[in-house]
């Protein structure tokens, strides 16, 4: 298996503020391969585009990253220079953000954006950069480019800004892309075609992609392994079809539950009681255990790590970090847990 583009090894990140210093995340871990989709998914507060935010090194004060590594490829960027940083955002990592009419400049062509990024990161003349901004808005499905590429974004739908976003992040060939909620703010049927789109650009490009989202239709549509985080941790991570077929932590299980199906009845859509904790209310132990219904005593008092639940083929090792390793973060499957035998040592079922 090649190296890893991305690789983020107990990350956190805290925000400093009069109450003290407050965790958003704490001890993430996780690795992205070429021509991969890693969905980070979550309720909101949960910690997914702090985290995104970390590894693209804009997170806003008083957030700070306060520990861990975050690694592009070989090199370590959480340390750089602010200066070599900027180098590295456009050129190296691109990002999606969640709504596209305030990416964009209002004032500017959206072709003037897109040339300016590429220039800054490339030596291309100002002619083939205009002509590879072109190339750029064809590639994302823009009809008639060499004539919108003057438009502005008010020109543009919200679907084809979005599209206008992607070809704004691929603008310099990025190893890695951080999209943030990039259908959020579409209908049902752009927001199919956007994550067409993401997903045969990854797959021409080989490049890496961090998918954050809240919509977990969206996760089993266009990801290869998914990330659960409650919290400002993982809570399970492994490939799409474990996770959302066959959920094995508590949270994960919840949210599955809770997506309506065509075979449902008219009942009442099930439901995770409670909310995520505010950061100056983490509870003690395993944070979801006020939510959760298989709570035990080890629960309340002790933090459950990463536990490897199953290697796939082609998985390193047994890191639960590691590509093709499936992981969950829950008692339940703690061999130690209930005097040496686990209360639930099986995958539990979505109802």
């Amino acid at each position: 298996m090649s190296a890893p583009i991305l690789t983020v090894r107990d990350l956190r990140v805290a925000f400093e503020t009069r109450a003290g210093s407050l965790p958003a995340i704490d001890g993430v871990s996780f690795e992205i391969g070429r021509g991969e989709i890693l969905g980070v998914v979550g309720e909101s507060g949960a910690g997914k585009s702090v985290t995104g935010s970390a590894v693209i090194g804009l997170l806003d004060p008083p957030g700070r990253i306060v520990g861990g590594e975050i690694h592009l490829g070989t090199e370590r960027i959480d340390t750089l220079p602010p200066e070599r940083m900027r180098r590295v955002r456009g050129r190296r990592i691109g990002m999606i953000f969640q709504d596209p009419l305030t990416s964009l400049d209002p004032l500017y062509r959206v072709g003037e954006q897109i040339v300016e990024t590429i220039r800054t990161h490339t030596d291309l003349s100002a002619r083939a950069a205009r002509n590879r901004a072109v190339d750029l808005l064809a590639e994302v499905g823009i009809p008639a480019p060499e004539r919108r590429i003057d438009g502005y974004p008010h020109e543009f739908s919200g679907g084809m800004r979005q599209r206008v976003v992607i070809a704004l992040a691929l603008a310099a060939e990025p190893e890695l892309i951080i999209a943030d909620e990039p259908t959020t703010a579409l209908d049902v049927s752009v927001q199919a075609q956007v994550i067409t789109l993401l997903k045969r650009l990854c797959r021409d490009h080989g490049t890496a992609v961090m998918l954050v989202t809240h919509d977990m239709g969206v996760i089993a549509e266009a990801a290869d392994r998914v990330a659960v985080m409650y919290s400002g941790r993982i809570a399970e991570i492994g490939p799409i079809e474990s996770v959302v077929r066959n959920p094995r932590h508590p949270y994960a299980i919840g949210l599955m539950g809770a997506i309506p199906t065509l075979t449902q009845g008219a009942g009442r859509l099930a439901q995770i009681p409670g909310s995520m904790p505010r950061l100056t209310a983490i509870p003690p132990g395993c944070a979801f255990h006020p939510r959760c219904p298989k709570v035990f005593g080890r629960c309340r008092v002790e933090r459950p790590e990463p536990i490897p639940v199953g290697t796939e083929p082609g998985g390193i090792g047994t890191d639960p970090a590691r590509i093709g390793t499936s992981a969950v973060a829950c008692h339940l499957y703690d061999a130690d847990a209930a005097g040496g035998a686990a209360p639930h040592a099986e995958p539990l079922q979505v109802r």
